[in-house]
């Protein structure tokens, strides 16, 4: 582990505390002042284009976009660069796709959005199921996070230390999806958008500098410290050991495109805009951020490469998730002056507060969807009663969490990180673009894509070599590793699309007659969204 100067640590420390202590004090300020459904789930729809694709595109600028694929870039080079492309293409199929779709037909909730033509209480409850199934994985990852980086930065080398610090995350995530809601998670995404992007951009600055501003010297002096050669410039490398690396490639950019575009903490952000023409402006405002954040994080992490080499990068983690660091740290030389360890200071808060943002993002949303689709369809409740119901939710959704990256922590957790994308590719994906574009789909289609794209992969991740075979895998003394590939997705995708096929085929006449009647109604809304000043 490197160490960090005296001065950087405690700049640090009372930096992560002013952070904390600020977005409380954001989430106190702009939280609903009074039960309201509307307040808690959208903000009233009331974010300006601007300040809601900021807030998208911190939901995509995770810690597994700024570590893991961090890591893979510095350590496999032209595939991971692939891989950041792969998110940015994510954000444009949802823009192109599905973004106005589910304006138009989304209220506060997925449930909302696939009920809204497929009703149903089952419809409902097994959209959360799926809602929890996809995000709390994420969850503990970000939340486990917390840890590794607090102890790497801070030099912490207690166990019990780097546990109090999950729980104190943990607690800070609920307090943030509790108090704040649609609106105070936002800003909190907008804060940890804007100093990443910041301090992203002065740190590539100085790599690019001592490269002579020319970044076919940077690249070619990262493969020469890289340990593979011209290899490293070239596909492949991230799957050399895999007997299908091809297709292994084609299945990991398959998860994460798909997969990214789906997740539900990400998909609930388009009904926080006011019309259709806020939604477009949005997604072009998170599109062109994200896109300029994969530059300065592929930039950093070839620089990490380049500067420090593959020994130094994996001494630090054998994946390589702290390279983002390690080259920020490389970026201002071996001794930090003042100034220097005050920008250090802000690149690590700024990780900080994006383990914290994409947390309480992700709580946030499957708080709602308990609340909204399970609890409020049994009976119905007042918008009071609700908003009560939602805010003890992210706290029923918390406290396993935080029981489950303390459990985590000392393992590998890139299985529950793939798990997520890849269970957003293979079964929420199939069900939005079936529900909303396929004027046969049936209920009994829906209910089969859900549950079997969830199925297929929850049963195949198992045989990954993420879970087991490897001394990398989350069990390393195991071996049942019958899978070939790393993510599941080119066969959970197709096994998804296949099963709403199937299901819907299956169901009987009249059941089909009287849902395809149901989107014939709604298609003007799909289409054009609801009439008035609102529609855009």
């Amino acid at each position: 582990m490197t160490d960090f100067s005296g001065t950087a640590q405690s700049w640090s420390l009372v930096a992560f505390c002013t952070v904390v202590t600020l977005t409380l004090l954001l989430c106190v300020l702009t939280g609903p002042d009074r039960d309201d459904l509307a307040e808690f789930y959208t903000g009233y729809r009331s974010l300006s284009p601007l300040r809601n694709g900021l807030a998208i595109a911190g939901d995509y600028i995770s810690a597994a976009t700024v570590l893991t694929i961090g890591g893979v870039i510095a350590l496999c080079g032209y595939d991971g660069v692939v891989l950041a492309l792969s998110t940015l293409l994510s954000l444009l199929l949802l823009m192109v796709l599905l973004a106005e779709p589910l304006h138009h037909t989304g209220r506060f909730t997925m449930g909302d959005a696939l009920g809204r033509r497929l009703s149903g209480r089952a419809v409902r409850i097994t959209a959360c199921v799926v809602t929890l199934t996809s995000l709390v994985p994420m969850m503990v990852v970000q939340l486990a996070g917390v840890g590794q980086l607090l102890a790497y930065v801070l030099g912490f080398t207690d166990s019990a230390m780097r546990t109090g610090c999950v729980i104190g995350a943990g607690a800070l995530m609920i307090t943030y999806a509790a108090i704040g809601g649609m609106r105070g998670t936002a800003l909190i995404q907008i804060l940890k958008t804007v100093m990443l992007l910041g301090s992203g951009l002065i740190v590539a600055g100085l790599i690019l500098h001592t490269f002579g501003w020319n970044p076919r010297t940077l690249f070619q002096t990262a493969a020469h410290h890289s340990g593979a050669g011209d290899a490293y410039l070239r596909s492949g490398l991230q799957f050399a050991d895999g007997p299908y690396s091809d297709l292994d490639m084609i299945s990991t950019q398959c998860a994460i495109v798909l997969g990214g575009a789906c997740l539900p903490h990400v998909t609930m952000r388009m009904y926080s805009a006011g019309s259709a023409r806020q939604v477009r402006r949005a997604m072009s405002w998170a599109v062109s951020t994200v896109a300029l954040f994969m530059a300065v994080v592929i930039v950093i992490a070839v620089g990490a490469t380049a500067l420090i080499g593959r020994t130094g990068i994996t001494a630090a983690d054998a994946r390589g998730n702290t390279a983002y660091l390690l080259g920020a740290r490389a970026a201002f030389g071996m001794r930090l002056s003042h100034a220097e360890s005050l920008l250090f200071t802000t690149v690590t808060t700024a990780i900080f507060l994006t383990l914290l943002a994409s947390v309480s993002s992700m709580t946030l949303a499957c708080a709602n969807s308990l609340a909204h689709d399970v609890a409020a369809t049994r009976r119905p409740l007042g918008p009071q009663r609700e908003t009560a119901l939602a805010r003890l939710a992210a706290l029923t959704v918390g406290l396993p969490v935080i029981l489950l990256a303390v459990a985590a922590q000392h393992r590998s957790l890139q299985p529950l990180a793939i798990l997520s994308f890849c269970l957003g590719a293979s079964a929420i994906a199939p069900a939005l673009v079936y529900s909303l574009f396929w004027r046969r789909y049936t209920r009994t289609g829906l209910l089969c894509t859900l549950i079997g794209g969830t199925v297929s992969v929850l049963v195949l991740i198992t045989g990954t070599n993420l879970v087991s075979g490897s001394p990398q895998s989350a069990f390393p003394d195991a071996d049942f590793n019958w899978f070939p590939f790393t993510t599941t997705a080119l066969v959970s995708v197709p096994a998804g699309f296949l099963c709403g096929a199937l299901g819907t085929l299956l169901s009987r006449r009249r059941t089909a007659v009287q849902d395809g009647n149901r989107y014939e109604a709604m298609e003007h809304l799909l289409l054009a969204g609801p009439p008035g000043p609102g529609a855009g």
